[in-house]
C-alpha cells in the first residue's frame, strides 16, 4: 500500500507582540533572534519525532498484503490445525502412511444418519454465489436446496463410491459418509448407477462433458479430481475393521458388488490433472467443522495419492 505523505505544518507562535521598529537595541534583537531560532529548532525537532513515531505506528498497524503462499495455506483447509491433525502421518509412505491416515480420519468422528445427510449436503455443497442453491456434482447446475427428492429434475444423494460395491447400503457408516455423498440430478444419478470410473463413451444428455458406456462413467473435467479424491478417501477410511467391507480401488471396471472401484490408474491421473479448488477445500473444512469432524487427507495433501498408490 502506498502511504500518502503527512504534510508538515509550519509551527505558529503566539503571545509575542512585535516592538515598533527601532525600539530594540541590537543586543536585544540578537538575543530574541537566537531564542526564536532555538525555539523553532526545538519545536521542529519535536514535530519530526512525532511524525516518525506516527509512521512507525502506522506501519505496525497496517498489515502487508498476504503473499500468494499465505492465501494458498489459508484456503487449504484450516492450515493452522493442519500440522497438528496430520502429525502422526509425517514422514511416512506406502502402507505405513495409509495406516496412519486411517487412524487419524477414523478417530473422534461423528457419524450421520441417512436422513441427516440431506441437511448436511445443503451446507457442504452450497452455491457460493446463491445461498439458496446447491451445486450438482456431475452437471454443475445450481439448483434450489428445496428441490431434493426422487422426481425428475430433483436432486438426490449420489454415492460416489457406489454403495453396491461392498454392499454397505445406507445404514450409518460408509453409506452416510458425506465425504463421498454429493447432490446429483436424479436422472444423471441413475445414468451413472454403480458403474466404475473410466474415460470414454457417449456424452450424457443432461450433464454435458460427462460420458458413459456399459461399464464406466467419466465425470466432467472440473470434478474429475474431486471424484478421485473421494474414492481414495473411502479406501483409507474403511478398511474392514468396523463391520463393513474393506474398500479398495483397483485397475478394473465392471467390479459389480465386489468392494472395489476402478480404474485406479485413471483416478490417479484425474487427481493430478484437477487439483483441489476452493469449493472442494471449503467443503472439506465444513465437514470437519460442522458435521463429521474428520478430513479428506487427499484434499489437504494431494501428493499423498502417489505416496500410497
Amino acid at each position: 500500500m502506498t502511504r500518502r505523505p503527512v504534510p508538515l505544518r509550519t509551527p505558529t507562535f503566539g503571545g509575542a507582540v512585535p516592538h515598533p521598529r527601532g525600539e530594540d537595541s541590537f543586543v536585544d534583537q540578537t538575543k530574541r533572534s537566537t531564542a526564536r531560532r532555538r525555539t523553532l529548532t526545538g519545536l521542529t525537532g519535536a514535530v519530526l519525532v512525532a511524525l516518525a513515531a506516527a509512521t512507525v505506528t502506522t506501519a505496525q498497524a497496517t498489515p502487508e498484503p498476504a503473499s500468494p503462499a499465505a492465501h494458498s495455506a489459508a484456503a487449504r483447509a484450516g492450515s493452522a490445525a493442519d500440522d497438528a491433525y496430520y502429525k502422526d502421518a509425517e514422514g511416512k509412505t506406502g502402507d505405513e502412511l495409509k495406516s496412519a491416515l486411517h487412524e487419524i480420519i477414523s478417530s473422534n468422528t461423528t457419524q450421520l444418519s441417512y436422513d441427516e445427510v440431506w441437511d448436511a449436503l445443503k451446507v457442504t455443497d452450497q452455491d457460493p454465489d446463491n445461498s439458496s442453491n446447491v451445486i450438482l456434482l456431475y452437471s454443475g447446475r445450481s439448483q434450489s436446496k428445496d428441490s431434493n427428492g426422487g422426481d425428475a429434475d430433483d436432486w438426490n444423494r449420489e454415492h460416489v463410491w457406489a454403495k453396491s460395491h461392498g454392499d454397505f447400503g445406507t445404514s450409518t457408516g460408509p453409506g452416510t459418509d458425506v465425504h463421498h455423498l454429493r447432490p446429483t440430478d436424479v436422472s444423471v444419478n441413475s445414468t451413472r448407477g454403480n458403474k466404475d470410473f473410466d474415460e470414454g463413451g457417449t456424452e450424457v444428455d443432461e450433464a454435458p462433458g460427462n460420458f458413459t458406456d456399459d461399464d464406466s462413467y467419466e465425470p466432467r473435467d472440473a470434478v474429475k479430481g474431486d471424484v478421485a479424491r473421494m474414492i481414495l478417501y473411502m479406501a483409507v477410511r474403511y478398511d474392514g475393521d468396523d463391520g463393513f467391507a474393506d474398500l479398495e480401488p483397483n485397475d478394473e471396471v465392471d467390479n459389480g458388488s465386489k468392494p472395489n472401484i476402478g480404474r485406479l490408474s485413471v483416478l490417479k491421473e484425474w487427481s493430478t490433472q484437477d487439483p483441489p479448488d476452493d469449493f472442494e477445500k471449503n467443503r472439506n473444512q465444513v465437514i470437519f467443522d460442522q458435521f463429521q469432524h474428520n478430513r479428506n487427507p487427499f484434499i489437504d495433501h494431494p501428493e499423498w495419492v502417489g505416496e500410497i498408490w
